[in-house]
C-alpha cells in the first residue's frame, strides 16, 4: 500500500474542496445578508488541513495503485463528508447538532437529498445555495472532476476513476486518456446544468431558485431551497421540465458524450439498458397514473397524470423532488414508488439504486437459468444488445446483489432495533442506500424526528449506496490489507 501517494492525493482533494465555500460567500454578498463569516471560516480550516496533510508528502513520487484508488474515495467521502458539515455548524441558522450537520452535509454530497433541516424558506440564501452546491458537486463525484486536475500535478487518475464511477462496466473510457474522459463528462454536465437552469427560469423560477433546483436536478440529488420542493412553484411547466432533465440525467453519460459527437440520437435507441431504463419509467408512470384516478386520490385524468409522472420519474431515478404528498397515497403506491428507486437510474448516471443494467443482466440470468433446466447441455450466453457479457461481469452483479441485500437486511434490522416501526425503517433504508431521499411513514416529509444513532446508520447507507457496496465494504476484507 501506498500511503504517502494515498495522503497526497488526500491533502490534494482537501485543498481543491475548501474552494467550494467561496460560491455561497458570493451569495452572501450578493443578496448583503451579512452570512459570509461561517463559510469563511469553514474555508480557512478545510485549506489549512489539506495543505497540512499534503507538505509532508508533496515530494513523493509513489505511483498510485488500485487498492490505494479504494482507499482514498472511501477516505475522501468520509473526510469530505466532516468537512462540508462546517458552515452547517459554524452558522447561526439553521440551529443543528453536529450529527444533523454531517448528515445535511453527507447526504448532499451522495444526492441522497433526505434532509433534518426545517423551515428552508426562512433560511440565508448562501446556505440554501450550499446545500444545492453540495449536490452538484457529488452528483458526477468532485474525484472525478479532479482527475482531469490532479495529473498536472503528477498524480494518475485512472485508479481513482474505477474505483468512483457508478456501473458494472468501468473499464470502457469515452476518450483514450483518463484525463480527457473526466472532462468530457464534466462538460456534459456543466452544459446540462445551464440548459437545465435557463428552462427553470424561462418557465418562471427566480434565478436564484432556478440555479439551485437545476444543480440538484441534473445531480439527481433532490434538495429543494423551499419546503414543498418543486411543489412550491405549482406550475405544470416547471414540473415538465424537472421531468425532462431528470430523465436525462438518469441516463449513461456515454450516451451523451457519443451522441453528442456523432450527432445521431439514434444512439441512445441502440442502447439496451436505455430501451429497459424507458421502459420502466412508462411502466410505472402507467401504473401509478392509472391507479390514482381509480382510487380517486385526485379527481380528473390530468392532474393523476401529472402527478403521477412526476413522482414516478423522481421516485424512479432516485432524485427525490415532490410536488405531492406521495407517502399519504394508497399503500399500494407508496411500496410500488419505493420499489422502483431499487432498480434506479443507468449506470455511469448520476443516480442511485442498484442501476438498471444490473437489473437487466439479472433478469437475463435468470431467464438463462430456465433455458438451461430445458436444454442442460446448451450454450447460452448472456446478451446485452448483440455482446456476450463476460461471465465475469454477471458473477459481479450477482455478488454486487447479495451483498447489496444483505447490507440493507442488517441496516433494517438495526434501525428497528432503535425503536422505529417496521415501514419507518425499511422505507428510511432503501431510501437512504438508493441514495433517494423521502421515505415513508416517520421520514415521508423529513428525518428530523429520528434519534442520533438511526442518523447514523443511514449516514453509512447513504455511503454504501454511493459508492456502490463494493468500494467501501472492500476495506472491511483482510484481503484487501494483505500484501
Amino acid at each position: 500500500m501506498q500511503y504517502a501517494a494515498v495522503q497526497k492525493v488526500l491533502g490534494l482533494l482537501l485543498t481543491l474542496f475548501s474552494f467550494a465555500m467561496l460560491p455561497p460567500v458570493a451569495v452572501s454578498f450578493i443578496y448583503q445578508e451579512g452570512t459570509a463569516q461561517p463559510f469563511l471560516v469553514a474555508f480557512g480550516i478545510i485549506l489549512g488541513a489539506g495543505i497540512l496533510i499534503l507538505l509532508p508528502v508533496v515530494r513523493s513520487q509513489h505511483v498510485l495503485r488500485l487498492r490505494d484508488g479504494f482507499l482514498v474515495v472511501v477516505f475522501f467521502w468520509i473526510t469530505l463528508g466532516l468537512a462540508g458539515s462546517l458552515p452547517f455548524l459554524l452558522a447561526p441558522r439553521p440551529e443543528i447538532t453536529a450529527t444533523d450537520a454531517i448528515f445535511e452535509s453527507l447526504s448532499g454530497l451522495t444526492t441522497t437529498g433526505a434532509t433534518v433541516i426545517l423551515g428552508l424558506d426562512e433560511l440565508p440564501k448562501a446556505i440554501l445555495f450550499y446545500r444545492q452546491q453540495l449536490q452538484w458537486l457529488g452528483g458526477m463525484g468532485i474525484i472525478v472532476l479532479a482527475v482531469a486536475v490532479l495529473p498536472m500535478l503528477g498524480v494518475g487518475g485512472m485508479q481513482l476513476y474505477r474505483a468512483e464511477m457508478p456501473g458494472p462496466l468501468k473499464d470502457s473510457k469515452l476518450t483514450p486518456r483518463i484525463t480527457e474522459t473526466a472532462k468530457a463528462l464534466w462538460y456534459i454536465y456543466v452544459w446540462m446544468t445551464i440548459a437545465c437552469a435557463l428552462a427553470y427560469w424561462g418557465a418562471g423560477m427566480t434565478l436564484f431558485d432556478a440555479i439551485g433546483h437545476a444543480f440538484s436536478t441534473v445531480a439527481i440529488g433532490g434538495f429543494s431551497t423551499h419546503d414543498l420542493s418543486i411543489g412550491h412553484f405549482d406550475n405544470t411547466g416547471i414540473e415538465m421540465i424537472a421531468v425532462v432533465f431528470m430523465l436525462l440525467a438518469g441516463m449513461n453519460f456515454t450516451l451523451h458524450f457519443v451522441a453528442v459527437r456523432r450527432l445521431d440520437p439514434r444512439v441512445y435507441f441502440r442502447d439496451s439498458e436505455f430501451r429497459f431504463y424507458l421502459l420502466i419509467m412508462v411502466s410505472v408512470t402507467t401504473i401509478v397514473t392509472l391507479a390514482l384516478y381509480h382510487t380517486r386520490t385526485y379527481v380528473t385524468w390530468e392532474e393523476s397524470l401529472t402527478k403521477g409522472l412526476f413522482q414516478a420519474v423522481s421516485i424512479g431515478t432516485t432524485t427525490g423532488f415532490t410536488t405531492a404528498e406521495f407517502y399519504f397515497w394508497p399503500p399500494f403506491l407508496e411500496i410500488s414508488l419505493l420499489f422502483a428507486s431499487f432498480v434506479g437510474a443507468c449506470a455511469g448516471s448520476t443516480g442511485g439504486g442498484i442501476k438498471v443494467i444490473r437489473f437487466l443482466l439479472l433478469i437475463k440470468q435468470g431467464l438463462r437459468e430456465i433455458g438451461r433446466l430445458v436444454h442442460p447441455n446448451a450454450q447460452l450466453p448472456v446478451r446485452i444488445g448483440s455482446k456476450s457479457v463476460n461471465h465475469r461481469v454477471v458473477d459481479a452483479v450477482w455478488g454486487f446483489f447479495s451483498l447489496y441485500v444483505a447490507s440493507f437486511v442488517l441496516m433494517y434490522l438495526m434501525l428497528t432495533a432503535t425503536g422505529l416501526d417496521l415501514i419507518t425503517s425499511f422505507s428510511a433504508v432503501a431510501a437512504c442506500i438508493n441514495n433517494l431521499g423521502p421515505g415513508l411513514s416517520q421520514v415521508g416529509a423529513h428525518y428530523a424526528d429520528l434519534h442520533d444513532p438511526a442518523k447514523w446508520i443511514l449516514c453509512f447507507a447513504m455511503l454504501l449506496g454511493r459508492l456502490e457496496i463494493f468500494t467501501l465494504l472492500v476495506l472491511l476484507s483482510p484481503t484487501f490489507w494483505q500484501r
